[in-house]
Protein backbone atom coordinates (compact mmCIF):
# COMPACT_ATOMS: atom_id res chain seq x y z
CA UNK A 1 0.00 0.00 0.00
CA UNK A 2 1.53 3.56 -0.83
CA UNK A 3 1.57 5.74 1.88
CA UNK A 4 1.58 9.75 1.60
CA UNK A 5 3.02 11.26 4.64
CA UNK A 6 1.61 15.07 5.66
CA UNK A 7 4.69 16.56 6.69
CA UNK A 8 6.16 17.27 3.54
CA UNK A 9 7.11 21.04 1.89
CA UNK A 10 5.91 22.28 -1.12
CA UNK A 11 9.68 21.93 -2.91
CA UNK A 12 9.79 18.10 -2.08
CA UNK A 13 6.17 17.76 -4.01
CA UNK A 14 7.74 19.78 -6.17
CA UNK A 15 10.56 17.68 -7.06
CA UNK A 16 8.82 14.15 -7.30
CA UNK A 17 7.03 15.89 -9.70
CA UNK A 18 9.59 16.10 -11.71
CA UNK A 19 10.80 13.25 -10.26
CA UNK A 20 7.96 11.46 -12.12
CA UNK A 21 8.17 12.23 -15.54
CA UNK A 22 11.38 10.43 -15.87
CA UNK A 23 11.37 7.01 -17.20
CA UNK A 24 13.94 4.15 -16.50
CA UNK A 25 16.62 4.62 -19.25
CA UNK A 26 16.31 8.56 -19.38
CA UNK A 27 19.21 10.24 -20.55
CA UNK A 28 18.41 13.56 -19.01
CA UNK A 29 20.42 16.64 -18.28
CA UNK A 30 20.46 18.02 -15.27
CA UNK A 31 21.38 21.28 -13.17
CA UNK A 32 21.39 21.89 -9.36
CA UNK A 33 18.53 22.51 -6.95
CA UNK A 34 15.25 20.82 -8.11
CA UNK A 35 16.69 19.00 -11.17
CA UNK A 36 19.00 17.49 -9.30
CA UNK A 37 16.86 16.43 -6.74
CA UNK A 38 14.52 15.09 -9.73
CA UNK A 39 16.93 13.28 -11.42
CA UNK A 40 17.76 11.60 -8.38
CA UNK A 41 14.69 10.83 -6.52
CA UNK A 42 13.82 8.94 -9.81
CA UNK A 43 17.12 6.96 -10.29
CA UNK A 44 16.31 5.60 -6.55
CA UNK A 45 13.14 4.70 -6.88
CA UNK A 46 11.70 4.02 -10.29
CA UNK A 47 14.17 4.41 -12.93
CA UNK A 48 17.18 2.94 -11.66
CA UNK A 49 18.95 3.35 -15.59
CA UNK A 50 18.24 6.80 -16.00
CA UNK A 51 21.45 8.22 -17.01
CA UNK A 52 22.27 11.90 -15.52
CA UNK A 53 24.21 14.42 -16.70
CA UNK A 54 25.42 17.95 -16.33
CA UNK A 55 26.24 20.12 -18.85
CA UNK A 56 29.64 20.69 -17.26
CA UNK A 57 30.53 17.39 -18.35
CA UNK A 58 29.81 14.81 -15.49
CA UNK A 59 28.10 12.05 -17.03
CA UNK A 60 26.09 9.48 -14.04
CA UNK A 61 27.16 11.53 -11.27
CA UNK A 62 26.70 10.16 -7.66
CA UNK A 63 27.43 12.76 -5.35
CA UNK A 64 27.09 12.69 -1.24
CA UNK A 65 25.37 15.68 -1.28
CA UNK A 66 23.28 17.97 -3.10
CA UNK A 67 26.00 19.58 -5.48
CA UNK A 68 26.01 23.83 -5.44
CA UNK A 69 26.79 24.18 -9.22
CA UNK A 70 27.15 22.11 -12.26
CA UNK A 71 30.74 21.90 -11.67
CA UNK A 72 30.71 21.20 -8.17
CA UNK A 73 33.50 18.32 -6.93
CA UNK A 74 31.34 16.38 -5.20
CA UNK A 75 29.88 15.36 -8.81
CA UNK A 76 33.30 13.53 -9.80
CA UNK A 77 33.80 10.62 -7.10
CA UNK A 78 31.86 7.34 -9.36
CA UNK A 79 31.14 9.05 -12.06
CA UNK A 80 30.96 6.81 -15.34
CA UNK A 81 32.72 9.93 -17.20
CA UNK A 82 33.85 12.96 -16.77
CA UNK A 83 34.26 15.21 -19.83
CA UNK A 84 33.29 18.81 -20.81
CA UNK A 85 31.04 21.33 -22.00
CA UNK A 86 31.50 20.01 -25.44
CA UNK A 87 30.62 16.50 -25.04
CA UNK A 88 27.86 16.84 -23.22
CA UNK A 89 26.07 19.91 -25.63
CA UNK A 90 28.05 18.54 -28.98
CA UNK A 91 28.26 14.71 -28.13
CA UNK A 92 24.77 13.53 -26.70
CA UNK A 93 22.41 17.07 -27.11
CA UNK A 94 23.13 17.58 -31.02
CA UNK A 95 23.44 14.19 -31.72
CA UNK A 96 19.46 13.63 -30.55
CA UNK A 97 20.36 11.38 -27.48
CA UNK A 98 18.67 13.31 -24.82
CA UNK A 99 15.69 12.56 -23.76
CA UNK A 100 14.61 15.40 -20.87
CA UNK A 101 16.19 18.28 -19.49
CA UNK A 102 15.19 20.66 -16.75
CA UNK A 103 14.91 24.66 -17.66
CA UNK A 104 13.76 27.70 -15.71
CA UNK A 105 13.88 31.14 -16.41
CA UNK A 106 12.71 34.63 -14.87
CA UNK A 107 9.43 34.48 -17.54
CA UNK A 108 7.77 31.70 -19.27
CA UNK A 109 5.03 32.22 -21.12
CA UNK A 110 1.71 29.88 -22.15
CA UNK A 111 3.70 28.07 -25.23
CA UNK A 112 6.63 27.18 -22.86
CA UNK A 113 9.00 30.01 -24.44
CA UNK A 114 11.39 31.28 -21.82
CA UNK A 115 12.89 34.14 -21.21
CA UNK A 116 16.45 34.90 -19.22
CA UNK A 117 17.71 38.04 -21.29
CA UNK A 118 15.90 41.21 -20.64
CA UNK A 119 12.70 42.41 -18.65
CA UNK A 120 10.69 44.86 -20.69
CA UNK A 121 11.91 46.70 -23.93
CA UNK A 122 14.94 44.87 -24.76
CA UNK A 123 17.23 48.30 -26.15
CA UNK A 124 16.08 49.52 -22.76
CA UNK A 125 14.74 47.08 -20.31
CA UNK A 126 13.49 47.08 -16.49
CA UNK A 127 16.40 44.46 -15.93
CA UNK A 128 19.00 43.00 -17.80
CA UNK A 129 18.96 39.19 -16.87
CA UNK A 130 22.04 36.43 -17.36
CA UNK A 131 20.98 35.54 -20.85
CA UNK A 132 20.97 31.11 -21.88
CA UNK A 133 23.71 29.65 -20.82
CA UNK A 134 22.95 25.64 -22.08
CA UNK A 135 19.06 26.41 -21.83
CA UNK A 136 18.94 27.54 -25.62
CA UNK A 137 20.48 23.97 -26.88
CA UNK A 138 18.34 22.30 -24.41
CA UNK A 139 14.96 23.46 -25.31
CA UNK A 140 15.85 23.54 -28.88
CA UNK A 141 17.04 19.89 -28.98
CA UNK A 142 15.74 17.91 -26.20
CA UNK A 143 12.79 15.13 -27.02
CA UNK A 144 11.44 16.49 -23.74
CA UNK A 145 11.74 19.80 -21.44
CA UNK A 146 10.22 20.08 -17.52
CA UNK A 147 10.04 23.71 -17.08
CA UNK A 148 9.99 24.60 -12.96
CA UNK A 149 8.42 28.09 -11.91
CA UNK A 150 6.94 30.22 -9.86
CA UNK A 151 3.51 30.63 -10.09
CA UNK A 152 2.68 34.10 -10.09
CA UNK A 153 2.06 36.70 -12.91
CA UNK A 154 5.57 38.08 -12.54
CA UNK A 155 7.19 35.02 -13.76
CA UNK A 156 4.77 33.45 -15.93
CA UNK A 157 3.25 35.25 -18.78
CA UNK A 158 1.18 35.36 -21.79
CA UNK A 159 3.71 36.27 -23.61
CA UNK A 160 7.61 36.91 -22.88
CA UNK A 161 9.21 40.00 -23.09
CA UNK A 162 12.06 38.12 -24.84
CA UNK A 163 12.54 34.24 -26.39
CA UNK A 164 15.80 33.45 -25.36
CA UNK A 165 14.78 29.84 -25.40
CA UNK A 166 12.47 28.51 -27.70
CA UNK A 167 8.92 26.43 -26.48
CA UNK A 168 6.17 26.29 -28.40
CA UNK A 169 7.17 29.84 -30.23
CA UNK A 170 3.46 30.57 -31.33
CA UNK A 171 1.80 27.81 -31.35
CA UNK A 172 2.04 23.88 -32.49
CA UNK A 173 3.85 23.92 -35.55
CA UNK A 174 5.76 26.63 -34.52
CA UNK A 175 8.85 24.54 -33.75
CA UNK A 176 8.93 22.75 -37.05
CA UNK A 177 8.40 26.15 -38.94
CA UNK A 178 11.63 27.86 -37.91
CA UNK A 179 13.48 24.43 -38.13
CA UNK A 180 13.42 22.79 -34.67
CA UNK A 181 12.11 18.87 -34.87
CA UNK A 182 8.56 17.97 -34.45
CA UNK A 183 10.06 15.15 -32.03
CA UNK A 184 11.25 17.92 -29.35
CA UNK A 185 9.75 20.76 -27.05
CA UNK A 186 8.49 21.93 -23.46
CA UNK A 187 6.24 18.73 -21.56
CA UNK A 188 5.07 20.44 -18.49
CA UNK A 189 5.67 23.33 -16.05
CA UNK A 190 5.97 22.54 -12.79
CA UNK A 191 4.93 25.31 -10.24
CA UNK A 192 4.28 25.82 -6.26
CA UNK A 193 0.64 25.82 -7.05
CA UNK A 194 0.21 23.03 -10.07
CA UNK A 195 1.83 21.36 -13.18
CA UNK A 196 0.67 22.69 -16.65
CA UNK A 197 0.62 19.99 -19.53
CA UNK A 198 1.31 21.62 -22.90
CA UNK A 199 -1.57 20.59 -25.30
CA UNK A 200 0.35 19.25 -28.34
CA UNK A 201 -2.27 20.35 -30.84
CA UNK A 202 -2.65 24.21 -29.35
CA UNK A 203 0.99 24.12 -27.95
CA UNK A 204 -0.16 25.73 -24.73
CA UNK A 205 0.18 24.98 -21.61
CA UNK A 206 -3.14 23.94 -19.62
CA UNK A 207 -4.06 22.73 -15.81
CA UNK A 208 -3.26 18.79 -15.54
CA UNK A 209 -3.23 19.01 -11.82
CA UNK A 210 -3.24 21.27 -8.33
CA UNK A 211 -1.62 21.11 -5.82
CA UNK A 212 -3.06 19.73 -2.63
CA UNK A 213 -3.98 23.24 -0.47
CA UNK A 214 -4.57 25.12 -3.54
CA UNK A 215 -7.84 25.27 -5.92
CA UNK A 216 -8.21 25.26 -9.79
CA UNK A 217 -9.83 29.20 -9.11
CA UNK A 218 -7.11 30.49 -7.31
CA UNK A 219 -4.49 29.09 -9.99
CA UNK A 220 -6.98 30.28 -12.63
CA UNK A 221 -5.82 33.65 -10.69
CA UNK A 222 -2.64 33.54 -10.50
CA UNK A 223 -2.35 32.80 -14.36
CA UNK A 224 -2.12 35.59 -16.74
CA UNK A 225 -3.84 33.84 -19.64
CA UNK A 226 -6.98 31.84 -20.26
CA UNK A 227 -6.03 28.82 -18.63
CA UNK A 228 -7.45 25.64 -19.99
CA UNK A 229 -8.26 22.61 -18.22
CA UNK A 230 -7.43 18.93 -19.65
CA UNK A 231 -10.25 16.78 -18.93
CA UNK A 232 -8.48 14.45 -16.56
CA UNK A 233 -7.60 17.58 -14.06
CA UNK A 234 -7.20 16.07 -10.64
CA UNK A 235 -5.41 16.90 -7.42
CA UNK A 236 -1.67 15.93 -7.17
CA UNK A 237 -0.47 13.35 -5.87
CA UNK A 238 1.24 13.77 -2.73
CA UNK A 239 4.82 12.69 -2.30
CA UNK A 240 5.09 9.09 -1.37
CA UNK A 241 7.22 7.47 1.71
CA UNK A 242 9.83 6.25 -0.68
CA UNK A 243 10.59 9.65 -2.11
CA UNK A 244 10.60 11.43 0.80
CA UNK A 245 12.69 8.94 2.52
CA UNK A 246 15.11 8.85 -0.81
CA UNK A 247 15.28 12.53 -0.06
CA UNK A 248 15.54 13.30 3.62
CA UNK A 249 18.22 10.15 4.07
CA UNK A 250 20.10 9.52 1.05
CA UNK A 251 20.17 12.72 -1.13
CA UNK A 252 19.67 15.53 1.32
CA UNK A 253 20.05 14.92 4.67
CA UNK A 254 20.47 18.35 5.68
CA UNK A 255 17.70 19.55 4.00
CA UNK A 256 19.13 22.24 1.97
CA UNK A 257 15.32 21.71 -0.62
CA UNK A 258 14.04 23.88 2.69
CA UNK A 259 15.85 26.89 1.30
CA UNK A 260 13.17 27.33 -1.58
CA UNK A 261 10.77 27.92 0.69
CA UNK A 262 12.32 31.40 1.55
CA UNK A 263 12.57 31.84 -1.84
CA UNK A 264 9.12 31.78 -2.25
CA UNK A 265 8.22 27.92 -3.12
CA UNK A 266 5.21 27.89 -0.78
Amino acid sequence: MTTHPDDYIKPELMACCGAREIRDNDVVIVGTGFPAMSANIAKHTHAPNAVLMQESGVVDARPKRPALSVGDPCLNPGAAMVGNLLDIMGMFLQAGWVDIGFLSGSQVDKYGNINTTSIGDYEKPKSRLPGSGGANPIGSLAKKTLIIALHDKRRLAEKVDFITTPGYIDGAGSREHWGLSENTGPECIITNKALLRFDKKTGEACLESFHPGNSIDEIREHTPWDLQITDNVHETEPPKETELKVMREILDPHRMIAIYEKRGYV
